[in-house]
């Protein structure tokens, strides 16, 4: 009986030792594991935290950013290039707003030389001329900063006097003079405050090409001005739909057509 357990005992101890020799020639055959490739980077400035249309730059606004080379365009400002481009914008005008880890393009930076607020964030060749505006003519203060709208002039005109001698009803036109105009700020406040979603100023500064200030300045002694606030989705040039097609509109009060619309003497 004991020699019996002595073989056993024996066998486990040459089954142990064979398995022990076989799993230390395997590891020592296991191919090495290759390195990762380490993709080459590049230091990025970008906006440290949100940064508003209109906002002075400080230098803490900006940190440095590690990027890889291959997503980092061309456009971004590299440390490698300017290692002191954070104090070189210092002072520098946000002329479209920043979130915060977007990269800095100095094409929404301008820096101000002394100018004001409004010239340093209008582009090359606009202006910015400013038109009263009520609730009424105004969408309700539902137009805000950086809104695109439609400026329509409504213009009371007397009709020629009839044959019997009667006086016919005032006929009232209303004509879009301008079409997709963004608006820069409402009263002096040029971006929208505190997540509003109305607000009842009392003048829209909008920006306008030389010409097209010139046809406002000629519609406002013409008639009353109104705002028609556009949809996001038709206010890009490529989407624009043309209310009016810039075309005379008269609209006949009572009648079922578009086409005129007259002024009782109740209404004159």
């Amino acid at each position: 009986m004991k020699s019996a357990r002595i073989i056993v005992l024996a066998i486990a101890l040459i089954a142990g030792g064979l398995a022990a020799y076989l799993v230390s020639g395997s590891s020592d055959n296991k191919a090495p594991v290759e390195p990762v490739a380490q993709l080459p980077t590049v230091d990025v400035l970008v906006a440290k935290d949100d940064i508003a249309l209109g906002q002075t730059v400080a230098p803490e606004n900006l940190l440095w950013q590690t990027w890889t080379q291959s997503s980092s365009s061309g456009s971004f400002i590299r440390r490698s290039d300017r290692p002191q481009a954070a104090t070189e914008l210092a002072g520098s005008i946000a002329r479209a707003p920043f979130i915060a880890g977007e990269p800095i393009r100095e094409q929404k930076l301008v820096k101000a030389n002394g100018s004001g607020f409004m010239a340093a964030i209008l582009p090359t060749g606009m202006r910015a001329v400013s038109t009263e505006i009520s609730a009424e003519t105004g969408a309700g203060g539902f137009i805000l900063p950086n809104d695109r709208v439609d400026v329509l002039v409504t213009k009371r005109e007397h009709a020629p006097a009839s044959p019997d001698g009667s006086t016919p009803p005032d006929i009232i036109t209303s004509q879009a003079v301008l079409t997709n105009v963004r608006v820069l700020a409402i009263d002096q406040a040029p971006k929208e405050k505190d997540g509003q979603n109305a607000v009842l100023g009392k003048t829209a500064t909008l920006e306008l090409s030389p010409n097209d200030a010139e046809m406002l300045a000629r519609a406002r002694q013409e008639g009353i001005l109104s705002l028609a606030l556009r949809s996001i989705a038709d206010s890009r040039p490529e989407k624009v739909v043309e209310t009016a097609d810039n075309k005379l509109i008269t609209i006949y009060r009572g009648a079922a057509t578009r086409q005129s619309f007259t002024c009782n003497p109740s209404c004159r």
